[in-house]
C-alpha cells in the first residue's frame, strides 16, 4: 500500500515539472520570437534609413583643361566626406556617371542629342540611422555642406521624415507587445509555479514544525527551480530557433548576422526563465512557511 502511494506521488511529481517545464517553455518562445522580431525590425529599420541619401554637388562649370586639377580635387573631398561623422557611406558619381543615368531614366540611347558634361559630378551620401532623424538632419547636411568644393546639398527632407516617423512608430510598437509578453511570461510563470509548491504546502508545513530552517526548507525548492527554469528555456530556445530557422530559410533570407544580438537574446531568454522561476518559487514558499496549519486547507 506504501509502495503504491509512493509511486503516485512520484509519477503525480514528475507530471507537475513535466507540466512547468512546458509552461515554461511555451512562454519564452513566445517572449524569445518577440526578441528576434525586434532584433530584425531594428535592424531593417536602420537599413532602410540608410537608404535614404542626400545628394553633395560639385561645381558644375568645368574647363576640360583643369580636369586633372578638378580630379584631385574632387578625389580628397569624397575622403574628407567618407570621415565624417554623420556619414555612413559615399558613393563617387563623376559627370560621365550622373550622364549615363540621365540617358537611363529620360530612355535616350544615343549620344547626338545629349552632351555628357552637363551634369554635376556629385557624391551620394548615406547617413548613419541615428542622423536621419528630423531633428538631427539638417545639422548633417550643414557639416556636409561646409567641406570646401561642395556648392549645394540636396536631399527629399519630406520623404525622410515621413520614413522615420513610420518605422519608429511601428518600432515602438513591437517593444510594447514585447514588454506585454515579458509581463504575461512573468504572470504565467508565478502561476505555473504557485501551483506546484500548492502541493506542497503540507510537506512545508510538516518540515516547519519538526524544527526545520527556513533556509534548510527553502533550498531544495530553489534548486529545484533553477533546474525547471533551466531545461524550460533550453527547449524554447530550441523551438525558437527551430522555428526562426525554419522560416529564413523558406524566404531565402538570413536576417541579422550580428551573434552578439543573439547572443544576448539567449542570455535575456535564459536570465528571465531561470529568474522568474526561482522568485516565484521562494515568494510561494514563503508564503506558506509564514501561514498557520488552519490556513493551508483554505488557501
Amino acid at each position: 500500500m506504501a509502495k503504491s502511494v509512493d509511486e503516485f506521488n512520484k509519477k503525480r511529481l514528475r507530471s507537475s515539472n513535466i507540466t512547468v517545464v512546458i509552461s515554461i517553455a511555451l512562454v519564452l518562445f513566445l517572449l524569445g520570437l518577440m526578441g528576434l522580431i525586434l532584433i530584425n525590425a531594428q535592424k531593417y529599420s536602420d537599413y532602410i534609413k540608410e537608404q535614404l541619401v542626400v545628394n553633395a554637388y560639385f561645381d558644375e562649370n568645368y574647363n576640360v583643361k583643369d580636369s586633372a586639377k578638378i580630379a584631385k580635387m574632387e578625389a580628397e573631398v569624397f575622403k574628407e566626406i567618407q570621415t565624417l561623422a554623420p556619414v555612413k557611406k559615399a558613393t563617387y558619381i563623376s559627370r560621365e556617371m550622373a550622364a549615363q543615368e540621365a540617358k537611363k531614366s529620360m530612355g535616350i540611347d544615343t549620344d547626338a542629342l545629349f552632351e555628357e558634361n552637363i551634369f554635376p559630378s556629385s557624391i551620394e551620401v548615406a547617413l548613419k540611422p541615428e542622423y536621419v532623424d528630423p531633428a538631427k538632419i539638417d545639422g548633417a547636411i550643414k557639416v556636409i555642406k561646409a567641406v570646401p568644393g561642395i556648392i549645394d546639398v540636396k536631399n527629399d527632407s519630406t520623404l525622410m521624415v515621413d520614413v522615420y516617423n513610420n518605422l519608429s512608430r511601428i518600432l515602438k510598437w513591437i517593444l510594447g507587445f514585447s514588454i506585454l509578453f515579458l509581463i504575461l511570461a512573468v504572470v504565467l510563470i508565478n502561476n505555473s509555479i504557485r501551483l506546484k509548491i500548492f502541493s506542497k504546502r503540507f510537506i512545508i508545513k510538516t518540515m516547519q514544525l519538526v524544527g526545520a530552517k527556513r533556509r534548510f526548507i527553502l533550498k531544495p525548492f530553489i534548486i529545484e527551480a533553477v533546474i525547471l527554469g533551466a531545461i524550460g528555456s533550453v527547449i524554447g530556445l530550441l523551438a525558437l530557433f527551430g522555428v526562426w530557422y525554419y522560416f529564413t530559410s523558406q524566404i531565402g533570407s538570413a536576417f541579422v548576422q550580428d551573434n552578439n544580438q543573439y547572443f544576448w537574446l539567449v542570455i535575456l531568454v535564459l536570465g528571465v526563465g531561470i529568474f522568474i522561476t526561482v522568485l516565484s518559487t521562494v515568494i510561494a514558499t514563503w508564503r506558506f512557511l509564514r501561514s498557520n496549519v488552519d490556513d493551508l486547507y483554505y488557501s
